[in-house]
């Protein structure tokens, strides 16, 4: 029983690695990428995770989990196209991946099992979260370019969709000119401009996208030219900016006493007090 159990969490396990090396997506525009709600489509090309996906479907509806899967999804939709369903499964598999390997190292059932089984289970979940923190960190450092670029461009004559044209058919593609090119897409299906903003701002989540659908929003209701709210937004991004480099650069004190309590000073204890405490186990100190 417990040779036909070990076979079918290996097979499990063989799934998630195939999957791992296999779970690209087609190349196709990024209006295709996203559904009406926001958030990623469903799959067209069905992949081995999709076996568990019905399943998976009722636990997150139960759970309520379905939302938030789905927005953190969103950012890992240029290399993987999972749905929430699918990314469970994921959850599951890597939790059978160690269950596989703990039967085939002998461990077993205890508390220290249990703590691996959990530390698996959310282990996507860790690496999904770093994902998104450096997809949103990528955002935050292109937008102030990005903003600067439609400012030159609505001051030379241009309205806002036609300087997002250009710029996006001109610059380098960088992570916040994607995003804007998901609004020139569901603008030129008929979506209202104003909502794809917003849908835009709720995607991220990120305060300084937020600060600039909003002054965009506002210059519009307002009727005040868009070039100052864009001025005024490029230079509230980058005070933002520099504001997190000054609590990165206040918080390096800290993060360096962790190496140098358990890394440098050890080695500085060795090398000067070494000496003397092997003199003094050989035969102790002289006398004078």
């Amino acid at each position: 029983m417990e040779t036909l159990l070990l076979f079918l969490i290996s097979a499990a396990a063989i799934y998630f690695v195939l999957l791992s090396m296999g779970g690209k997506e087609e190349d196709v525009s990024l209006a295709e990428r996203i559904a009406p709600g926001g958030g990623p489509p469903e799959k067209k090309k069905e992949s081995l995770l999709s076996v568990f996906a019905p399943v998976n479907e009722v636990i997150l509806k139960k759970l309520r989990l379905k939302p938030y899967y789905q927005q953190r999804l969103y950012f890992l939709r240029k290399r993987y196209n999972w749905t929430p369903a699918e990314f469970f499964a994921l959850k599951f598999l890597s939790a059978a991946g160690f269950v596989a390997i703990s039967l085939t190292l002998g461990l077993r059932i205890g508390p220290l099992f249990w703590l691996g089984f959990v530390i698996f289970f959310f282990l996507p979940d860790f690496w999904l979260n770093a994902q998104v923190k450096k997809n949103k960190e990528a955002i935050r450092r292109w937008l102030p370019e990005t903003v600067d670029l439609l400012y030159l461009c609505v001051s030379a004559g241009l309205d806002f969709l036609s300087a997002l044209k250009w710029i996006l058919r001109k610059s380098r593609t960088n992570p916040m000119l994607e995003e804007l090119k998901v609004v020139l897409d569901e603008i030129n299906v008929g979506k209202g401009r104003v909502q794809t903003l917003r849908d835009m701002s709720k995607r991220i989540g990120i305060p300084d996208v937020s600060s600039f659908v909003q002054g965009i929003i506002q210059a519009e209701r307002m009727g005040t030219p868009v070039a100052e709210a864009f001025t005024i937004i490029s230079e509230d991004s980058r005070y933002r900016r520099l504001q997190r480099g000054e609590r990165q650069a206040y918080k390096s004190p800290l993060k360096i006493l962790i190496p140098l309590i358990f890394c440098i000073l050890p080695t500085v204890l060795i090398v000067v007090a070494g000496p003397i405490f092997i003199r003094f186990m050989q035969g102790g100190f002289p006398k004078f």
